[in-house]
């Protein structure tokens, strides 16, 4: 069974970029690359309809960051609470077996 290949966002974007420019035509960058036509087109169309993305304002970029940031805190202060209540949990078990003995 053969393996799928994987491609980098560089490499999409590259190939992608060559033919919406005009310098490949698509069936020259397939050929070139080993690609099928289906493929290129679900990248170009998926370049030019995420294309607004790269003009996002440095300030809808930072509060995004700031949510991630925010949500990272939490997942850590989850696992820091889980990890507690594991040990005490543990402990207690310990403590009812010996007093039941």
């Amino acid at each position: 069974m053969q393996k799928r290949r994987k491609f980098t966002p560089e490499f999409k974007a590259q190939v992608t970029l060559e033919v919406l420019m005009g310098v490949k035509t698509s069936g020259e960058a397939c050929r070139e690359h080993g690609l099928k036509p289906e493929l290129l087109s679900r990248w170009k169309a998926e370049l030019v309809e995420k294309a607004h993305l790269v003009f996002r304002s440095d300030e809808q970029r930072s509060q995004e960051q700031a949510r991630i940031a925010e949500l990272e805190r939490l997942a850590g202060r989850l696992t820091l609470e889980l990890e507690a209540a594991k040990k005490v949990s543990q402990s207690w078990g310990a403590a009812l077996n010996r007093s039941e003995q």
